[in-house]
């Protein structure tokens, strides 16, 4: 999310400098540079809690529902509110504040693009819980995973209680009319990654269900092989979308490159399915041990451990151990929250069949239909 905040802020701040005469860019450019010197993590903190969704940021009963700027000062801003659902927040050593919506005048306090350090004053993180996440917190170490990587994305609730942003962090203040292109190109930056990101998770179910199968003696099935071509097709389908965006992007005036948004979220609209259909076929091949699994406490108690291993064995030399494992893996891996992230994460569906029929041409399409149907062009339906 740091990244894809970076490059719609890249572009934005420098075409309110041209426009405006002010120095955002340069403040940005500034702060870019020594986070890649210092090789620090952000996060792009875009998502407010919204509140009464009927009411933008200037209705809300509760002001705080957006980020807003509660002071102005001549040494920088003081700002008050929250961002929700920051993936990476907890790993990140810097937050990069944006709006999350298009804004009109009134709402000239809520748009405001900066950067603070992750351990600011008044910065509070709250941690977000996992689905099954209670038996790490128990030491099962065989539901972990790799530990040096871990099985969350760090997700948080960010807290701003009336924290202070120093001039030079300041990269937009008040410029409503820019806000509606700064979430225009995030939105398309963060769903373009969505197929280079859910084509490596689909990439390691597709792999850990195949290894399940050579476990269980199922491998050389047909109908197990042809499910396992659909979970490659569907992950390698995905990551087309991805490849094609970036392939069909387009030179900002900044110099940054803007995906090909319409390919962006036609890309982020199948990783809401996709994903969905690949945790379904594995949860198929997997069989229902995934959810009948007895605990890490079981499997090496002196009482039960040899019942265990005996009877969740597979095929021979291969330890009953490894079945667990992976068993384990798939079932973080198709239930809570990895599946939830990839229907709303970047924006619920709705949003993105918003921008596909918007983005759509069907005036060039309705067009190409009528010059092949040998209907003049000019003969259009009232109303249509």
């Amino acid at each position: 999310m740091g990244l894809d905040g970076i490059n719609a802020a890249y572009s934005v701040t420098y075409e309110i400098d041209r426009k405006c005469g002010t120095d955002y860019f340069e403040r940005f450019k500034k702060w870019l540079a020594y986070i890649q010197e210092e090789n620090l993590m952000v996060v792009g903190a875009m998502t407010d809690p919204k509140g009464d969704r009927s009411k933008g940021p200037a209705e809300q009963v509760d002001p705080d529902q957006y980020l807003r700027i509660v002071e102005r000062r001549d040494d920088g801003l003081v700002i008050r509110g929250a961002k929700l659902h920051m993936t990476g927040g907890v790993n990140s050593h810097e937050i990069l504040i944006m709006p999350t919506t298009a804004m009109d005048e009134k709402s000239k306090d809520y748009a405001v693009v900066c950067a603070i350090p992750a351990d600011a004053p008044g910065v509070t993180m709250i941690f977000g819980r996992q689905a099954n996440d209670d038996r790490k917190d128990n030491r099962e170490r065989i539901d972990s995973g790799n530990p040096v990587f871990g099985g969350v994305g760090g997700e948080a609730v960010i807290a701003f209680e009336d924290v202070f942003v120093p001039r030079e962090r300041v990269f937009m203040d008040g410029k409503t009319e820019f806000t509606n292109a700064l979430v225009y190109r995030f939105a398309a930056h963060h769903r373009a990654n969505y197929g280079g990101c859910k084509t490596g998770l689909i990439d390691v179910l597709t792999g850990a269900v195949t290894y399940l199968t050579q476990i269980q003696g199922t491998a050389g099935a047909s109908h197990v092989r042809d499910k396992v071509t659909e979970m490659i097709h569907l992950g390698e389908t995905l990551y087309s979308s991805s490849i094609a965006c970036a392939a069909e992007g387009w030179p900002t005036p900044s110099g940054a490159y803007m995906v090909d948004t319409m390919l962006a979220n036609v890309g982020k609209h199948n990783a809401t399915r996709f994903h969905f259909e690949v945790a379904r076929l594995a949860a198929d091949l997997a069989g229902g041990f995934l959810a009948t699994l007895p605990s890490e406490y079981d499997l090496n108690s002196e009482d039960t451990g040899h019942l265990v291993k005996k009877y969740f064995s597979g095929v021979a030399g291969i330890p009953t151990e490894e079945r667990i494992k992976i068993g384990r893996l798939i079932e973080s891996m198709i239930g809570g929250t990895a599946l939830v992230e990839s229907m709303h994460g970047a924006g619920s569906p709705q949003a993105q069949r918003v921008m596909i029929f918007r983005e759509g041409d069907l005036d060039k399409k309705v067009k190409l239909a009528k010059t092949l149907a040998g209907i003049a062009p000019e003969r259009n339906r009232k109303g249509a």
